[in-house]
């Protein structure tokens, strides 16, 4: 007996190239964050200048998000798709904020914060894995 590995249908292949480049958008966003957590080498970057970065990339998953919007998936585009506004809503709140969080625990705290509502997508993701035949 030869397996087969399981495949998205035809029809959904480009909502999910959609998906997968909304998902590299907020990574890249969610790594600029990370930068301003300091460590044992590097005092960590200016967190104000790192929520423009991961405003640019909520910005670009806005971008790419029409692209996966496929009835199959349209409750878990809801999501994603709130989740990100809420992310933005978030970080312009904090980085218009006189000031900022202060101390490791603080900071990581809202790093935290700030990218938890992007955890939806990986209910996205299961939805896909789902739909593969």
């Amino acid at each position: 007996m030869i397996l087969r590995r399981k495949r998205l249908p035809a029809e959904l292949e480009e909502a999910y190239a959609a998906f997968t480049e909304t998902v590299a958008a907020l990574e890249r966003g969610k790594a600029a964050l990370a930068e301003s957590v300091p460590s044992t080498r590097l005092p960590g970057r200016p967190l104000a200048e790192s929520l423009l970065e991961f405003e640019e990339g909520l910005r670009e998953a806005d971008r790419c998000m029409p692209g996966w919007r496929v009835p199959p998936l349209e409750r878990e585009w809801r999501r994603a798709d709130a989740a990100i506004a809420e992310c933005r809503r978030m970080s312009e709140e904090l980085r218009l904020r006189a000031e900022m969080p202060e101390g490791f625990e603080a900071l990581i705290g809202t790093i935290g914060d700030l990218m938890a509502p992007l955890e939806v997508l990986e209910e996205a993701e299961a939805r896909f894995r789902a739909l593969r035949v």
